[in-house]
This record gives C-alpha cells, structure tokens and sequence, in this order.
C-alpha cells in the first residue's frame, strides 16, 4: 500500500519555489498520511510522528534534512490545490482497493461540525461523499458551503468515480434525471429516495405503494421483514418491489426507472405506549 501512496502522490505539483525546499513534497505528504492513519489531529502530532518514526521512514523515503517543523506541514498543505490533492486521493484509493463485482456506493451529504462562523459570516460546510458500503471505504468527497450547493457538489463527485457495473443510492436531494442520465453513462444502476421534493411523483408513488402492497400485507407478503432492536427501540421494516403499474406509468419517462421499493418503518420506544408508523 505505501509503494502505491508514493505513486499516487507523485505528480502533485509543489506550490513552493524550486531550489529552496528542504524537504521534498511527496516525503512530507506520505509522512502526513502515515500520522493521519495512525491518529495525529494537529500539525504538532504529525511532526512528532515523522521525529519518532523517522527510521522506518527513511526505509522508502530520501530523507537527508529529517522530519519537517509542525510550521512547514502547515505552511505547505495550505498552498496546495485541493482539487488536484483530491485527483491524488482518489487514484490512490482506486489502486489499493478496486471496486468489488456489484459493489454498492452510497452517496450521500453531511454537515461538518464546528465549522460555521457567524462573525466572519463563514456559511456552513457541507460534504457530499461517496462510501463503498461492501468495502466500509470512503471513495471521494466533495465539500461546499451552504445546504443547497449539495446539488451541485453530486455530479462532480460522480464524474470523478469508477461506477461501472455498482449500484449507486443517493438520497432525496438527488432524485434528479440529470443525475439518473449521468450514473447510467458511468455504467452504474441507482436507487433514489423518493419524497417531497419531487411533488406529483412523490404522491402517485405513495397512492400506489399504499393501494397495491403496504396497505394489503395480507395479501401480499412483504419481500423483506426485519426487525431492529438496537439503541432503546423496536423498529420493524417491511419493503416490497413493485412494477412500475399503470398508477406510476408517468414515472417511464425517468431513465433507467424499473421497479420501486416500498418500505414501510414501525417503530415503539421501549416501555413507551404506542407506536409510529412511517
């Protein structure tokens, strides 16, 4: 793995001075990695790290002038383009583990805590990645400042990944043809969530779902039954697949759209009366 972090990383172009470095570049990233793996969170950790473990680094890295200053790791990352850092990564991660047949990537966004700054009116970053869920690995990430730019940050994301042959989930927000149109041109299949957003559709598929299975579970047994008994509540989920019937004959125009999934979430808070049904 570290002979492909090296390879990886090899290319980045260094955004200091030629002839007036110290420390190569690729040393003081692959040094930032290993203390990053390892569990360094500040600058002063990850100097430490290449100090304490500058013997086994000097195995596969030319280190004449040592480990850099905690002051150089800073100053360094700083300048460096995150777009093309991120070009690094996701080559690095496409090298150590290729995707496995049929694997699934969930995409999905998410709030970074403690980064919003009222007094600089500093927005709030949002990060929308994409996790290879068979592998528990992140494959990419792209972040941006604001709730509503998510849209946005999805198809860059997906345009920088190898999908072929997955099946991708993305959550509501990305329920969008544009969206459906790009993952088949990746060769990847995708779930959507389906929900308010997406008004008209949203309601014709819940008339339908409610008509043709949820509400007739008698009739017609439910593909999967499962039951959740974790964190101080009791959750059963039902899910069905259903055809496109005629009630949705409007959702053909989707491409790609084959069935849908019904999933039906009953829940009961342990030692609470009542139960809530979604």
């Amino acid at each position: 793995m570290l002979s492909q972090l090296v390879a990886s990383f090899a290319t980045l172009p260094d955004p200091r001075c030629a002839g007036r470095t110290r420390h190569r570049l690729l040393n003081l990233f692959v040094i930032a990695v290993c203390a990053v793996v390892a569990g360094a969170e500040t600058w002063v950790d990850i100097a430490d790290y290449g100090r304490m473990k500058h013997p086994w680094l000097a195995t596969f890295l030319d280190l004449p002038h040592g480990s850099a200053s905690h002051d150089t790791f800073r100053r360094v990352f700083s300048r460096l383009d995150p777009q093309v850092l991120e070009q690094c990564f996701r080559q690095w991660m496409a090298s150590t583990a290729p995707p496995l047949p049929r694997e699934g990537v969930a995409i999905d966004g998410k709030a970074v805590r403690l980064f919003f700054d009222r007094g600089r009116a500093q927005g709030l970053l949002h990060v929308v990645s994409a996790f290879a869920t068979a592998q528990s690995l992140g494959l990419g990430q792209v972040g941006v400042v604001g709730k509503g730019q998510e849209l946005a940050a999805i198809p860059v994301l997906i345009s920088g990944l190898p999908l072929a042959d997955t099946l991708v989930t993305v959550d509501a927000l990305g329920c969008q043809r544009a969206i459906a149109r790009q993952l088949l041109a990746r060769q990847a299949d995708y779930i959507f969530a389906l929900k308010g957003n997406q008004g008209r559709f949203y309601r014709a598929v819940k008339t339908y779902c409610q008509g043709s299975c949820v509400d007739h579970w008698a009739e017609y047994p439910a593909d999967c039954d499962a039951f959740d008994r974790r964190h101080g509540r009791w959750v059963r989920r039902r899910a069905w697949v259903r055809p496109l019937g005629e009630k949705v004959a409007a959702l053909r125009t989707w491409p790609g759209w084959r069935a849908i999934i019904a999933v039906e979430t009953i829940r009961q808070a342990q030692h609470q009366p009542g139960t809530h049904v979604e």
